[in-house]
C-alpha cells in the first residue's frame, strides 16, 4: 500500500472512529436490558469468576433471561470494565472499537478479492459510514464481533499468500465466530464448507507441499466443523429457537387449521399443508425480502432498537449500484477465461452472498436487521465494483459530474441519517432502550434507608438488572442472598424479589390498599403501620390513597415512570 493510499485509509478510519465514539452515551439514549445483562454478567465473573446465575466461566453460552446468549462478549467487556468501571461507556467501548477495526478489515477484504485499492478504499468508507454499520456499533449486540471477526478471517484468507500466518489466523478468527453470535455458528460453518471445494485446487497444492502443516490445518478444520456441531446440538444454544423459528407453535396450529379447512382428499391435503412445504414457502419468501430494496434501501428492520425506523439500512444512491455490482458479479463468473484466483475469489463472495441471509430467513421475525448482519460486506464491494465499473467505462470528462452527482446524493442522506439518528430518533424512541431505569435506581439508591420496600414494576422488562448494573451490586452478595426469588417460565428466568427490592407486573398492583401478589405467587404487605413502601410505577398504575413523589419521563416528555409511598 502506498504512502497515499493509506493516508485515505487512515482518513476513513478516523471519521469510522468520530462517528462510533462521538457521544457514545448519549446516542442510544440508555441501555436497553440485553446491554445491562452482559455488562452485569461480566462484571460478576470479573469479581467472583461465575455469571449472575452462579455458572463459572461459562464457556459456549451464558444464561441471562433464558435466551442464552453466545460468551466472547463477556470476556472482552471485562478489561473495559476494569479500566472504566462498570459504566455505559465501558461496555459500549469494545462495541464502538470493533465496529471501527472492521472499517480496516473490509478494505483489505475488497483489496483480496480485486485487487483494485480505489475499490477497496471505497468499500470501507462505505463500511465507515452506512447504517448497518454505524448503527449496531454504537451499543452492546453481539453481532459487532461476530462481523469483525468474520470479515476478518475472510480477509486474511484472501490474502493469504502475502504472509504464511494469514491462514492460520484466517481459521482462529473464524473459530471466534463461533463464540460471537447465534447467526455465525449457521454461516461460518456454510463458508468454510463452501471455500474448502471453491479452493479445493489450491488446499490440494498445500498438502502437497506442505505435509504437517497441513495435517495441522485438516485437523483444525475437522476440530471446528466438530465444535460447531457440539454448539448447535447444545440444549442451551437453541433454547431460542422454538420460540424464534418458522415452525413455531403459531405456524403448526395455522397448518393444521388450513388443513382442516381444505375441501381435498386426505391424502392430498397432507402433502399441500404439511411442515416441510410451509417452512419452504415461508423460508423463501424472507430469503427474497433480505436481498429486497424494501429492506436494503427503503423501510429497513422492523425493531426499533436496531435501526431508525423507516431508514434503509444502505443509503438510498447506491440502490443501483447493489443490483448493478450483484449483476458484475455473476457477470465474471459467467465469462470464460480469466485469472482463475480471482474468479475464485468471486465464486467466493457469491457463495457468502447466497448464505448469509439464511439465519434470518428461517426465523419468524420481518426484517430482522442483526440476524441479517452477516450479509455484510458484500453490498459495500459489489456497490464499489459497480462504481468503479462505471467510472472505467464512461469518458473521463463525464467523471467529475458524475462524482458530484454521486457523492451531493450521499452527502444528503449521510447528513438526514445522522441529524434523525442523534435528535428525532433519540427522542422519539427512548422509550424503545427502557430509558428512564437510570434515574429510577438513581432515586432508589439515594432514598435507599428511607424504606423497607422497593416495589418495581416489569412493564419495561427486567428491573432486577438494571438495580444490579446502575447500583452496581455486589455479585456475590446477589449470588448468595437468601431473600432471591427465581422462577423458571415460559421458557424465561424471572426474578420477583432480592434483598428489599421487589418486583411486580403492572395487573398485580393493586387499585387500593396494600397487599401484593408476587408472579412466583408470593406476598407482601405494605400496611403503612407495618413497613414503608416506595413504589416505582407505570403511569397511573397504583393504589389509591398512595402519595405520589415524583415522575420520570422520556425524553419526549411523556411519563415513564412515577414514584409513590404508602
Amino acid at each position: 500500500m502506498g504512502k497515499r493510499d493509506l493516508s485515505y485509509l487512515v482518513i476513513i478510519v478516523i471519521l469510522g472512529f468520530v462517528l462510533r465514539f462521538a457521544f457514545l452515551t448519549y446516542s442510544p439514549p440508555s441501555l436497553n436490558w440485553d446491554e445491562i445483562s452482559h455488562g452485569y454478567n461480566a462484571y460478576s465473573i470479573l469479581k467472583t469468576g461465575m455469571d449472575q446465575w452462579g455458572q463459572r466461566l461459562p464457556i459456549f453460552n451464558f444464561r441471562a433471561y433464558g435466551d442464552y446468549p453466545t460468551t466472547l462478549n463477556l470476556y472482552l467487556t471485562i478489561p473495559f470494565i476494569i479500566i472504566f468501571g462498570l459504566t455505559d461507556f465501558a461496555i459500549r467501548f469494545p462495541h464502538a472499537l470493533f465496529g471501527t477495526l472492521t472499517i480496516i478489515s473490509v478494505y483489505f477484504l475488497a483489496w483480496g478479492v480485486t485487487k483494485r485499492k480505489e475499490v477497496s478504499l471505497f468499500s470501507a468508507f462505505l463500511a465507515a459510514t452506512g447504517p448497518w454499520y454505524l448503527f449496531p456499533s454504537r451499543f452492546v449486540i453481539q453481532s459487532n464481533l461476530a462481523v469483525f471477526f468474520l470479515i476478518t478471517s475472510a480477509a486474511l484468507f484472501v490474502n493469504r499468500k502475502i504472509n504464511k500466518v494469514f491462514l492460520p489466523m484466517s481459521i482462529l478468527s473464524l473459530f471466534l465466530t463461533l463464540f460471537s453470535y447465534h447467526t455465525t455458528r449457521i454461516v461460518s460453518p456454510l463458508i468454510l464448507f463452501g471455500a474448502l471445494f471453491i479452493y479445493r485446487t489450491d488446499f490440494a497444492n498445500f498438502f502437497k507441499k506442505k505435509r504437517l502443516l497441513a495435517v495441522i490445518l485438516a485437523a483444525t478444520i475437522v476440530i471446528f466443523f466438530a465444535l460447531s456441531t457440539v454448539i448447535l446440538r447444545n440444549p442451551e444454544s437453541t433454547a431460542r429457537s422454538g420460540v424464534l423459528s418458522i415452525l413455531d407453535q403459531g405456524a403448526i396450529s395455522k397448518i393444521e387449521a388450513e388443513r382442516a379447512a381444505a375441501r381435498l382428499p386426505g391424502i392430498i391435503s397432507r402433502l399441500v399443508y404439511n411442515r416441510p412445504v410451509y417452512f419452504v414457502e415461508v423460508f423463501a419468501k424472507n430469503y427474497i425480502r433480505y436481498l429486497s430494496p424494501q429492506f436494503l434501501f427503503l423501510q429497513g428492520g422492523t425493531q426499533f432498537q436496531f435501526s431508525i425506523p423507516n431508514f434503509g439500512l444502505i443509503y438510498l444512491v447506491n440502490l443501483p449500484l447493489f443490483y448493478l455490482g450483484s449483476a458484475i458479479l455473476l457477470f465474471k463468473l459467467l465469462k470464460r477465461g480469466g485469472d482463475k484466483e480471482s474468479r475464485n475469489n468471486y465464486k467466493f463472495i457469491l457463495l457468502w452472498l447466497i448464505v448469509a441471509p439464511i439465519p434470518a430467513s428461517i426465523t419468524n421475525e420481518s426484517f430482522a436487521v442483526i440476524r441479517a448482519t452477516t450479509m455484510l460486506p458484500i453490498p459495500e464491494i459489489l456497490i464499489a465494483v459497480a462504481a468503479y465499473t462505471i467510472l472505467d467505462r464512461v469518458k473521463k470528462n463525464y467523471i467529475p459530474i458524475l462524482l458530484v452527482f454521486y457523492f451531493s446524493m450521499f452527502y444528503l442522506s449521510f447528513e438526514g441519517y445522522l441529524l434523525n439518528y442523534f435528535t428525532q430518533y433519540r427522542t422519539n424512541y427512548s422509550w424503545s432502550w427502557q430509558y428512564g431505569y437510570k434515574e429510577v435506581v438513581a432515586y432508589a439508591k439515594s432514598h435507599y434507608s428511607d424504606y423497607n420496600r422497593i416495589i418495581v414494576t416489569k412493564k419495561y422488562g427486567e428491573p432486577h438488572e438494571y438495580f444490579l448494573f446502575f447500583w452496581p451490586w455486589n455479585p456475590a452478595q446477589y449470588q448468595d442472598d437468601p431473600n432471591k426469588i427465581t422462577f423458571f417460565q415460559s421458557d424465561w428466568y424471572w426474578v420477583d424479589r432480592f434483598d428489599k427490592f421487589y418486583f411486580v407486573n403492572d395487573w398485580q398492583i393493586p387499585k387500593s390498599g396494600y397487599d401484593f401478589v408476587l408472579e412466583s405467587k408470593g406476598t407482601l404487605n405494605c400496611l403503612p403501620v407495618a413497613s414503608r413502601c416506595l413504589l416505582i410505577t407505570s403511569p397511573g398504575d397504583y393504589p389509591k390513597g398512595w402519595k405520589k413523589l415524583d415522575t420520570i419521563n422520556f425524553l419526549n416528555g411523556s411519563p415513564a415512570f412515577e414514584i409513590y409511598e404508602n
